[in-house]
């Protein structure tokens, strides 16, 4: 999942304990969004042959890819089941998340509504708003795990799925339809991996190295068409057919939903889903959408084909971390750009300002929290806090991965040659032992790549960029003075997955009445939201050294307003990446392997 600008960014989980009771025919849901009053879906899952084994109903407490606690029994606002003769059977909810049949086998109708998590407040941990749900007049988003729930012991079931919506509307999803026009998936798992967005639509199509691709748009006041989106992806697309020799799914469905909110996007095994503020449709809007998307369609590989034995079969009930989120999103990542720069679509002066900008992301967090650390508390306040991260220092530890296996296999064998490999090795349906994969990797590569792992994901260890860019004829310089004078915020901004904190408070802010890890509620009278923090932002790069400006902040639940100062500091052009024209015949040679597909 990347989210813009790595401004804010949304594990995975053991096996979960299953019975081997099956039912009589698949868990048939059926939704009514005709009826859209109350901000609620009305769902009616029919349902035959449970035990005492499924006598629990299940909502889902988080969702593969979204890396936080959601808690979707929270928005249930009715739960009732019937038996076959419509007589009510008595439930009970026993948890946040779970609903209890008194008399499971009699059940055969369960009908309850949930609300939509978009416009829903909640105290804490809020979903975010591209793995929620909303329904509206003109269309309707629905991921999966904020709809639907099911019985324990029945994740691994067969669903079908009907909808009831108006004629005109356009339904986009990966998901397949059987011969009664209801949508079918061969489990749990997959209809929360399936999105699907529905309403006043507008489609367009291609085939991309033998996959067919679905592009479906929702745009508020129609500025923004698919035919337009897919007309500037097509190029990256190419490239990623060419970096993964072929694509590894038949079909792929992007769902954009342009409104009034900016989130970002979620990936998915056949799909990704975009929430993003609606404009006029621009060049820099369009390569925009294919640099997230870029990042979201290589999820095809991992975690689709690479993947934990932990999201082989998701925990819905009890969140549950993998250490190997550096797989799933930083070498995601390093990939979108990597193959973008080697299918000559991003020059080498671009990919060396994404690598600037990854570096000052990563020195702006906690540079000694690891990112195995990361991943094992990516659940957590904590992890939340340095979560962005795992899309920079992620990144970032990936290219030098590729770095060094180039170097070992005498540049015939980087990064993407070993994912590939692995890709083949695993696949959708084969999972890699949780604890090791390191070991696995290693083995599969060369012994040196253990120490790597040890320093650079296990550890914290700085990054040697200076050492491993050389190898390439490239020189990195940390910091060159400008020789000018530019202003300096004096503090940090975090995004915690529910509100905005402050850290990194320097010594005139800390005087001027701020403290430390205080939740920034408004600028200059301006409510902070993820509406419109974009804006603040922008406000803020226009104050000059000197100038003031007012921050309010919630401390101990009380809000207190602290006129602040714009500081001052030398200017720098930090991070820099530049071709080294002393660099060795072996160096250049080296550098040219590094920049194409082998």
């Amino acid at each position: 999942m990347k989210i813009i600008r790595l401004l804010l960014l949304v594990c995975a989980s053991l096996f979960f304990q299953f019975s081997t009771a099956k039912p009589t025919l698949p868990l048939l849901y059926e939704v009514n969004l005709n009826d859209r009053a109350d901000d609620e879906f009305k769902v009616t899952l029919h349902v035959n042959g449970l035990t005492a084994d499924n006598a629990v109903y299940q909502f889902a407490s988080t969702a593969p890819g979204t890396y936080q606690v959601m808690d979707i029994g929270r928005y249930v606002r009715s739960f009732k089941a019937f038996d076959g003769k419509g007589k009510e059977v008595k439930t009970t909810q026993v948890s946040t998340n779970q609903w209890k049949f008194d008399q499971p086998e009699k059940v055969r109708t369960v009908q309850y509504s949930v609300a939509e998590t978009w416009d829903t407040p909640v105290n804490e941990h809020k979903p975010y708003n591209m793995c929620g749900t909303s329904i509206e007049n003109d269309h309707v988003l629905i991921n999966g795990q904020g709809v639907f729930g099911f019985p324990m012991g029945m994740q691994s079931a067969p669903i079908e799925l009907k909808l009831n919506y108006p004629a005109s509307w356009v339904v986009g999803t990966a998901l397949d339809k059987n011969a009664k026009g209801n949508f079918i998936a061969p489990t749990y798992d997959r209809i929360v991996d399936s999105p699907i967005l529905l309403g006043r639509l507008t489609k367009a199509t291609t085939t991309v190295a033998g996959a067919q691709i679905d592009v479906y748009t929702y745009s508020k006041s129609d500025k923004i068409k698919s035919d337009q989106l897919l007309n500037n992806m097509q190029s990256m697309l190419t490239a990623a057919g060419q970096f993964l020799k072929q694509l590894p799914v038949k079909r792929y469905t992007f769902l954009y939903h342009f409104e009034d909110q900016s989130w970002g996007a979620w990936e998915h095994s056949y799909s990704s889903e975009y929430v993003i503020k609606e404009e006029e449709f621009s060049k820099k809007l369009a390569d925009e959408m294919t640099s997230i998307a870029a990042h979201e369609f290589f999820h095809v590989v991992t975690p689709l084909n690479i993947h934990s034995e932990i999201i082989q079969q998701f925990n819905f009930e009890t969140p549950t971390p993998s250490e190997h989120l550096w797989l799933y999103e930083g070498v995601t990542e390093w990939a979108s750009d990597a193959m973008q720069l080697r299918g000559q679509i991003m020059d080498l002066p671009t990919y060396f300002g994404e690598l600037s900008q990854k570096i000052a992301y990563d020195k702006s967090l906690d540079t000694t929290y690891s990112l195995s650390k990361l991943g094992l508390t990516c659940y957590t306040d904590e992890g939340q806090r340095q979560y962005g991260n795992i899309y920079a220092r992620g990144a970032l530890v990936a290219g030098l991965l590729d770095i060094r296996l180039l170097e070992l296999s005498g540049g015939k064998r980087g990064l993407r040659e070993v994912i590939n490999e692995l890709a083949t090795t695993y696949g959708p349906d084969k999972s890699f032992p949780e604890k090791e994969f390191f070991t696995v990797f290693t083995e599969k590569t060369y012994p040196e790549i253990g120490d790597f792992f040890n320093r650079y994901i296990k550890a914290a260890e700085p990054l040697p960029f200076s050492d491993y860019y050389g190898k390439l004829g490239i020189t990195y310089t940390p910091a060159i003075p400008t020789g000018e004078k530019v202003a300096l915020l004096g503090m940090k901004p975090a995004f915690t997955g529910t509100k905005f904190v402050l850290t990194r408070i320097t010594d005139p802010l800390l005087k001027a009445g701020l403290q430390e890890n205080d939740e920034w509620v408004s600028f200059n009278g301006q409510p902070l939201s993820m509406d419109n923090i974009s804006k603040i932002q922008t406000d803020l790069k226009q104050l000059k050294p000197g100038d003031t400006y007012e921050v309010t902040v919630r401390r101990n639940g009380q809000d207190i307003t602290v006129k602040c100062p714009m500081l001052e500091k030398e200017g720098l052009k930090q991070y820099v990446f530049e071709l080294n024209p002393q660099a060795t015949p072996q160096q250049v040679q080296l550098r040219e392997i590094w920049q194409k597909n082998l």
